[in-house]
């Protein structure tokens, strides 16, 4: 068992997987600083309130804080933009991988019959 979870351990997925997944929190830590610190004050500045996390509505007992909810929507539009441009530079730097047909074309098919018929004719 310990060999098995060692070759599952060392297959590139899982590495690059768990890769990802560092990367993506620190980006994460990034984004949440970045709305945070700079974009809700720049937004603030429009409402009136330099804190949005702190927008707040109560309703008997119960508040629903909307301005924490507006902090996780910026968060989320921010990271699935970088993320969208991510995948496009790196889908512009693979190599594309070339099609795979089933076998010649007709042309080909032609071009070989026309070959033969040569081949045959000069011998």
């Amino acid at each position: 068992m310990l060999k098995e979870f060692k070759a599952f351990i060392a297959r590139g997925n899982v590495i690059d997987l768990a890769v990802g997944v560092i990367i993506g929190s620190a980006f994460t830590a990034i984004v949440t600083s970045l709305t945070t610190n700079l974009l809700n004050p720049f937004i603030g500045l429009f409402l009136g309130k330099i804190d949005l996390s702190n927008l707040v509505f109560s309703v008997g007992a119960a508040h629903f804080r909307y301005g924490a909810f507006l902090n996780a929507i910026i968060n989320f539009i921010i990271v699935a933009f970088v993320v969208f441009l991510l995948v496009k530079g790196i889908n512009k730097l693979m190599p594309k991988k070339p099609t795979e047909t089933s076998g010649p074309t007709p042309t080909e098919q032609y071009l070989a019959e026309i070959r033969d018929l040569l081949k045959a004719r000069d011998r």
